[in-house]
């Protein structure tokens, strides 16, 4: 379970790092004309959006995420304002990557509301949900913090309910994963019994695993490139269900189809990391990471590490 929880949270990153290079470019015969198959880490060139970033960084969404295993990770639960403290740290603190819609709506609502909670973006993009695999360190023995906590961390910068529901959704499909059922399997299992719990993106789940004998690349453009989540959901369980004992070609399908591959890209690493271990996961991708050193303390929570910093604290 440890060894399998590890690559579940190192799987996500890496999803999200190895769509770095090839983030929101919209034509995927670009990306092959361009690099032919990606298969390694690469510096973003094609599109404007992560310019300045370097191969093994993260996109605007991993590096939220990172905020979140920091403080998951130092506080040995999710605490919502822990948390926001960092992510608004992030972004105050001359951020150099990415401001999305939903990051820019929710830094102005600091400014508007009281209580942080209260004003926040009602973005539906699926990058919300994407941050959820540090998680899975303090509650991947606890189904129920673990849902609780994915919806919470969501809602404080997408609160649309599709977005919450798919968060508990594949936190719920990680979960069943890392205690020995297979991905596919999961992801039926979880949408059959939570039925009224996820009845927002039931036949989005089935439309996505209906799809899983068709092309990766034609099927995600036809259910949509973007980030919103009606579209971008539908893909992710495709991917998940398509490839998922093969942990190297979702994360190359995924990033050759283009648009967000990144939103896509950290869920499906997290359900597959958590079906391989970490050695299903190319140590190549692993060590290639800017802050691989860090994340494996952060996972294995080693308070002596030098990389176990302190927790920033923000006034609201």
């Amino acid at each position: 379970m440890k060894g399998n929880m590890k690559a579940a949270v190192i799987g996500s990153f890496i999803g999200d790092s190895m769509a770095l290079g090839t983030h929101w470019v919209y034509n995927p015969i670009d990306i092959q004309n361009r690099y032919g198959r990606v298969d390694s880490l690469l510096k973003p060139a094609m599109v404007d959006y992560h310019l300045g970033k370097d191969a093994g960084e993260f996109t605007h969404y991993g590096d939220q995420a990172y905020e979140l295993l920091v403080s998951v990770s130092t506080a040995n639960e999710f605490e919502a304002e822990n948390f926001m403290s960092r992510w608004r740290n992030l972004f105050k603190s001359g951020y150099k990557g990415y401001f999305d819609k939903a990051t820019k709506k929710t830094l102005e609502q600091f400014g508007e509301c009281d209580i942080y909670t209260e004003c926040v973006s009602h973005s539906s993009d699926l990058g919300g949900a994407s941050r959820i695999a540090p998680l899975l360190v303090p509650y991947s023995e606890d189904l129920e913090s673990l849902k609780r906590s994915a919806i919470e961390q969501t809602k404080l910068t997408h609160n649309h309910p599709q977005v919450m529901e798919a968060a508990a959704f594949f936190a719920e499909v990680a979960y069943e994963v890392l205690h020995g059922t297979s991905p596919k399997a999961a992801i039926e299992m979880v949408i059959e019994r939570g039925a009224d719990e996820y009845k927002n993106i039931a036949k989005l789940v089935r439309d996505g695993l209906n799809s899983i004998d068709h092309p990766t690349r034609q099927t995600i453009s036809d259910f949509g490139m973007g980030g919103d989540v009606n579209g971008a959901l539908q893909s992710t369980v495709h991917i998940i269900a398509k490839y998922e004992n093969d942990f190297e070609e979702a994360i190359i399908e995924n990033t050759m189809a283009g648009g967000d591959s990144a939103a896509r890209g950290m869920l499906v690493g997290m359900v597959l990391g958590g079906q391989v271990g970490m050695n299903g996961i190319p140590s190549g991708w692993f060590e290639g990471l800017k802050r691989h050193e860090e994340l494996i303390g952060f996972v294995n929570q080693t308070r002596h590490s030098h990389y176990y910093d302190y927790t920033v604290h923000v006034s609201y």
